[in-house]
């Protein structure tokens, strides 16, 4: 959450909504801390990917304003809208490589970013809750999800779109330290750059007596050209 509060997305998809948890975290964070001090007054699209219909409830149409009850891998191809930011929650590791590998290629192409959680070291999880989906099929790594980058070809056969979509971006990868899963945020250079750059102002910011450290930082770095160069 602290990282989707930093990328501040006006839309969100959220693949896997399970129990709904992400959507109302969302919806608290993003939402209500946001200064207007509206209860339900909701100004961002949130939207919500569910393969198991059972799992939805009232919870659910109150903190997404859509839910498409469908496999992401069949609903992929017909999204005719471009998020701000798709969650991939604890939701890899329910797929083969194959289709993982390939899925994360289409969402890339559509939409900003993707922020993918996965457990290091998955359970040995059959079918749950009476939900086939809920089986773990695979095992990710950071370099999985990096290397992917080295595959995507605006010239790609397998990824179509009816939308238009900037071909030519150059993406890259951030990760955050956790000793249960592998955890990070996969968009364009400059998203990645800025959420960098926001997170380090966010850390140091909480140090005492840190503004003229801060700000005698952020002028060595910018004099660097490196992560505060836009």
């Amino acid at each position: 959450m602290d990282l989707i509060t930093i990328l501040d997305p006006q839309s969100v998809l959220d693949v896997g909504v399970g129990f709904g948890k992400y959507g109302i975290l969302c919806r608290e964070y993003l939402e209500l801390w946001d200064g207007r001090q509206q209860y339900s007054n909701f100004k961002r699209r949130i939207d919500g990917v569910e393969a198991f219909g059972p799992y939805i409830t009232e919870l659910h149409k109150y903190a997404y304003d859509n839910i498409y009850v469908d496999d992401v891998r069949d609903l992929v191809d017909n999204l005719d809208f471009r998020y701000d930011l798709v969650l991939l929650i604890d939701v890899l590791e329910h797929f083969n490589k194959a289709d993982g590998e390939l899925l994360l290629q289409k969402l890339l192409q559509r939409n900003l970013g993707i922020l993918i959680s996965t457990p290091k070291k998955p359970s040995e999880q059959k079918n749950a809750f009476g939900n086939d989906y809920e089986t773990h099929k695979s095992k990710w790594k950071k370099k999985d999800i990096s290397n992917l980058l080295n595959k995507i070809d605006s010239n790609d056969t397998n990824v179509t779109t009816k939308s238009t979509i900037d071909r030519d971006i150059s993406r890259s990868s951030f990760f955050i330290g956790d000793p249960v899963s592998v955890i990070g945020y996969v968009g364009s250079e400059e998203l990645v750059r800025k959420l960098l750059r926001k997170r380090l102002i966010r850390k140091v910011s909480k140090v005492p007596y840190a503004e003229g450290t801060l700000k005698l930082l952020v002028r060595t770095i910018r004099s660097k050209g490196t992560l505060f160069a836009t």
